[in-house]
């Protein structure tokens, strides 16, 4: 049972910004040929778009684990998941990050969430997670891990 899910697409203003490679192409190839820039800016634009949808990672709680990205951990090994906003979230991507901590992170999104890792054989102090519904994963692995006792 799946209790809580997230992809972490790429933010609106991220897409407009790619569209700064559409004119960079065709200063580029314009003088080759008119038609070679317009192909050329076209198929720049969706292999960046295309590459951002198709690698951005997905956090969910289900069947007694959290997933985010590439990583899975037991939610019997999930201690205290605390969320963090504005400056507070700056400070744990920044200053108060442990090089050892698991990183699903997007600059497109401000709240992280930091999941303290209770397993005293693995050498990740706590993972660190973008999302935008912070809450929502706080209480899915909350109501998650009870289930899972």
């Amino acid at each position: 049972m799946e209790h809580y899910r997230e992809r972490m697409w790429p933010s609106p203003w991220i897409f407009i910004s790619l569209g700064l490679v559409v004119p960079a192409s065709l200063l580029v190839f314009l003088p080759i040929s008119i038609l070679t820039g317009i192909v050329t800016a076209i198929v720049l634009y969706g292999a960046t778009v295309g590459s951002l949808v198709a690698t951005s990672p997905v956090i969910t709680v289900r069947d007694g684990r959290l997933t985010a990205g590439k990583a899975t951990l037991p939610l019997e090994y999930v201690g205290e998941a605390t969320a963090f906003e504005g400056a507070e979230a700056t400070l744990e991507r920044g200053r108060r990050l442990d090089a050892r901590a698991w990183l699903v992170i997007r600059g497109w999104i401000n709240p992280v969430v930091k999941i303290v890792v209770t397993d005293e054989t693995d050498p990740t102090p706590y993972w660190l997670v973008s999302s935008r519904r912070p809450d929502d994963l706080i209480a899915a692995l909350g109501s998650a891990g009870a289930r899972a006792i």
